[in-house]
């Protein structure tokens, strides 16, 4: 059965960085091959990927996850209908939401309790758990709250109303729902498997994490006047007392070569999208929309862990994506042996991608049909050049954007 799939792999060098970390605070790591690897998790850039979308996409193709889905939509219910209150508009909020995904939308009781307690007034409804709606089903749900406002359960109680709720809440999904999918407790009907899957990225070396020791001065204190060397000295305002820097920690960190990893089942992220709704665009835009925006965010995103701190803002090294009609393929074993670090780590994991990818495509007869771009900078990444089309980010997810729209465009 011919299938599409999108393959993105990146190789990208960060400083020292601590881009997201564990529960000691310690960059996250990983063994493979048998070495100890820097790894990112692959929830920390899908995170950053989703974030990077609001640069990308039209807010109405975008959803956003919250316990307070109900204050959402009714706010856009009071700008329905400006006459109904803030109370009411919550109310209608939360019976709709809950009528359209099965979950309860109410106030938590450790809330409930508190308000009570300090007399404060009563809190809003929540749900128990996140929940991931588009701004077109939320402002769906917010009309059909309007519709029934004169008694909602009532009017939620028709099969026909009952219908239209769950139907709203499963059509028109955003680009971020369709690519990394959505999993409603109550409702397994609404359910939205995830057409992307993002590998946890690790180094194509080992690695060893670091320590770094930094004191901060009190700028109040003027004996304290060095950021970097630990020292006390006395308070000349309490002679008695001894005084050192205003505060002292460490930060662990570390450096890597990334391999990143990526794929997107093209099939079932059109099937999730649904067909185009105007006239005026081919029915596969909205597809060509949400793959261009899955190829740019994904690339160019970072996680933002210790960004103040260590400022480690670089671009990939490389990209290379593939356009392929059979099943996903991580070039990942190239690095199972890890790079050596004798000029650097970037020319040598290019070398090993250019030498492990034709091999694996020719060994599986992985090479047919299949449509390859390569973004690179330097010469570090020149023997990749040789994988497929050189061009620049924005051409790649041009190209890639009208090839996919291409191969699924059903005249």
């Amino acid at each position: 059965m011919s299938r599409t799939i999108l393959d993105v792999h990146v190789l990208q060098t960060v400083p020292p960085s601590n881009l997201n970390r564990d529960d000691t605070g310690a960059p996250k790591t990983a063994v493979y091959g048998g070495a100890r690897r820097s790894r990112v998790s692959s929830q920390a850039w899908k995170r950053a990927t989703r974030l990077a979308f609001d640069a990308l996409v039209d807010p109405q193709d975008l959803g956003t996850r919250t316990k307070r889905v109900a204050e959402l939509i009714a706010a856009r219910i009071r700008e329905l209908d400006t006459g109904i209150e803030e109370a009411e508009a919550l109310a209608l909020a939360a019976e709709t939401v809950q009528t359209a995904t099965g979950s309860k939308i109410e106030p938590p009781k450790r809330k409930v309790d508190a308000a009570k307690k300090n007399g404060d007034p009563a809190p809003a409804p929540e749900s128990a758990y996140l929940m991931f709606l588009s701004a077109r089903q939320r402002d769906g749900l917010a009309e059909l709250a309007v519709e029934g406002k004169e008694d909602i359960k009532a009017f939620l109680k028709e099969k026909d109303n009952k219908a239209r709720a769950k139907s709203i809440a499963d059509t028109r999904h955003s680009v971020d729902i369709v690519l990394f999918g959505r999993m409603v407790a109550d409702g397994a009907d609404i359910n939205v498997d995830a057409a992307a899957q993002v590998a946890h990225a690790i180094s194509v070396h080992a690695v060893e994490n670091e320590s770094d020791y930094y004191t901060a001065v009190d700028d109040r204190n003027p004996e304290e006047e060095n950021e970097s060397d630990y020292y006390t000295a006395v308070d000349d305002r309490n002679p008695e007392e001894e005084t050192g820097a205003g505060m002292i920690g460490t930060v662990e960190f570390n450096s890597a070569t990334l391999y990143r990893y990526a794929a997107v089942d093209v099939d079932l992220l059109r099937k999730n999208l649904g067909e185009g709704l105007r006239e005026d665009e081919p029915v596969t835009e909205p597809l060509r929309r949400a793959v261009e925006a899955f190829v740019r965010g994904f690339v160019e995103s970072l996680p933002t862990g210790k960004i103040n701190t260590f400022g480690n803002h670089t671009l990939p090294d490389a990209v290379i994506v593939k356009l392929r009609n059979s099943r996903p393929i991580s070039f990942v074993g190239a690095f199972e042996d890890p790079v050596e670090a004798a000029a650097g780590h970037v020319a040598q994991a290019s070398a090993r991608l250019a030498d492990y990818v034709p091999q694996v495509e020719r060994a599986f007869g992985a090479a047919e049909d299949v449509d390859t771009w390569v973004v690179r900078v330097g010469e570090r990444t020149a023997k990749l050049s040789g994988l497929g089309a050189d061009v620049t980010l924005p051409e790649l997810v041009e190209q890639v954007g009208a090839a996919v729209a291409q191969r699924q465009d059903p005249k």
